[in-house]
């Protein structure tokens, strides 16, 4: 996949003030949108999918800081089961899908056959190929049901994820996010580019198509990908209630009480 570049170039990387000012418009416009599903009981699903370090976790923690988590759900499910291994591959998802007045978010779904399992040789060829062949039928399903289905690949330049890696190697902060599937990944770039194109090829459909964003600058693709969702929800507009805050109760004798609480330290 080429590289990303506007006409005049790759733009500089976004300043923290302006990211900020415009991510705090889209957040009352994800509020609006929460509203609107609640009221219609809307049904939306989207998948967020790509390469390791290209920013899934950042976009979802973006999407959800402002909004309610009854009704916007990240769904982020670990190794199967010895039990759901046995079952048929897409049953655990199923079971995960929204239901009316929902937004589910999937950091990492059902492409994991397509992706991960593919090159690390978790699943066979066969069963790759198998679910590559029924998986848009799925979707097709899943869409005829009523749900509206967004899906996301982030991409990361190989030079970028080789910077975001090493900075997880020397922060602490961050060393919880390396494991050892991320280091086994990082030598397989074009293993996970052949795996990804041909994701493309047999499940970018007309009622569930792919859609690529590029994130290099982490503050531009998250815009843009909050940008997307809100223009392809059809949503409508939170209108505004004029609140006054009623008057408080008089204390009416009450005063704190002595209670032997434990109280936490105040080091700050």
């Amino acid at each position: 996949m080429a590289k990303h570049k506007h006409d005049d170039g790759p733009l500089p990387r976004m300043r923290e003030k302006e990211y900020q000012h415009e991510l705090r418009r889209l957040h009352g416009e994800l509020v609006a949108l929460q509203e609107w599903v609640k009221r219609s009981g809307a049904k939306v699903c989207v998948v967020f999918e790509g390469r390791d370090t290209a920013g899934k976790g950042g976009v979802l923690k973006a999407i959800t800081e402002r909004v309610s988590p009854r009704v916007f759900r990240v769904v982020a499910l670990p190794a199967p089961s010895e039990r759901e291994r046995s079952q048929m591959f897409l049953q655990r998802y199923v079971a995960h899908l929204p239901a009316a007045g929902e937004v589910v978010m999937f950091d990492r779904s059902w492409y994991n056959r397509a992706g991960v399992e593919r090159v690390l040789g978790f699943c066979t060829p066969q069963q790759t190929e198998q679910f590559l062949r029924l998986v848009p039928g799925v979707e097709r399903a899943m869409v005829d049901s009523g749900i509206i289905l967004l899906k996301y690949w982030l991409e990361v330049s190989p030079e970028e994820q080789t910077r975001r890696l090493t900075g997880r190697i020397n922060d602490p902060r961050k060393v919880w996010k390396l494991s050892d599937m991320d280091l086994k990944s990082y030598g397989r770039w074009y293993d996970y580019s052949r795996a990804r194109d041909e994701m493309f090829r047999t499940t970018d459909t007309a009622w569930a198509p792919w859609y690529v964003a590029h994130t290099d600058d982490k503050k531009r693709g998250r815009l843009n990908i909050i940008s997307h969702l809100l223009s392809t929800v059809p949503y409508e507009p939170l209108k505004h209630h004029d609140v006054e805050l009623p008057k408080r109760q008089k204390a009416n004798g009450y005063r704190d009480p002595e209670l032997p609480l434990h109280r936490i330290p105040e080091p700050f």
